[in-house]
């Protein structure tokens, strides 16, 4: 079975830096029509730019917590690229939370983010892609991955919110696979560990010995490259993965076998 997503058309949010861009950039490359979204229009542009010879690249600027704004993103992936075969709910922020602090509304703030947003989007393309699949008896309607973490299974003080709002995303996939698998769309997720993403980046700039903490703690003794993260995100987007759906698949370099609680996961 092959792990070809060549022809597809993929909606990549989060898309903008660091994880989200490099798996748009990693599904071009392997042949399938992208449309990026995420909230900052102007570093849209300037990467959708940097790749102006690239002709299945498109890009949409909103804040995905906006009912229209879902709708509107469906509906300029169609006008671009005429279907959608693939969603990557890869859009998600990291707050730290005051668990003292009865004003703290970071949970709220994550739980509409990392949460509501994915589930809305996922249902409105879920439907597109039934519609879509109307015709065919065989094969896959659609692929949906979600990006989360393995803060959803660790307890990390400062993260409360974030834990919640991942653990939340992975019941919100087994949930979403039940339903849609009798409509062949399938709904998986990928937890990781340590990615060079943009918020990681920012923390090791701010301590110095984050990077050798974060090292010590993962059995393979470093931090995923955000390309090994995008073949992952590939195979369980490809129908190479056919008969998978509703799991959660960890990449971590084995720090969840031994995480302690004292190093958080990003």
């Amino acid at each position: 079975m092959s792990f070809s997503i060549e022809g597809k058309t993929a909606i990549v949010t989060g898309a903008a830096n660091g994880v989200g861009l490099a798996l748009a950039r990693h599904f071009s490359d392997k042949g399938a029509n992208v449309m990026l979204a995420d909230i900052d229009e102007a570093r849209l542009q300037e990467e959708v730019g940097n790749l102006a010879d690239e002709s299945n690249f498109n890009y949409f600027a909103g804040d995905l917590r906006e009912r229209l704004t879902i709708a509107n993103l469906l509906s300029a992936t169609l006008d671009a690229f005429d279907r959608v075969d693939i969603l990557v709910n890869g859009a998600r922020q990291i707050l730290p939370t005051d668990a003292f602090d009865l004003e703290d509304n970071s949970v709220e703030t994550l739980l509409e983010q990392n949460l509501l947003a994915s589930l809305r989007l996922s249902q409105l393309v879920a439907k597109r892609m039934i519609k879509q699949a109307e015709d065919r008896e065989e094969g896959q309607a659609g692929s949906i991955v979600n990006l989360s973490s393995i803060a959803a299974r660790r307890t990390h003080p400062d993260l409360l919110a974030y834990s919640v709002s991942t653990a939340a995303l992975d019941q919100m996939t087994r949930s979403l696979a039940v339903t849609l698998a009798p409509h062949r769309v399938r709904v998986n997720a990928v937890a990781f560990g340590s990615v060079m993403s943009a918020s990681l980046k920012g923390a090791l700039k701010e301590n110095a010995d984050y990077r050798s903490a974060i090292e010590r703690h993962t059995p393979l003794g470093r931090i995923a490259s955000p390309t090994e993260l995008a073949e992952t995100v590939q195979y369980l987007a490809s129908e190479g993965a056919g008969f998978v759906t509703g799991q959660i698949l960890t990449v971590d370099g084995g720090r969840s076998l031994i995480d302690p609680a004292a190093c958080p996961a990003h």
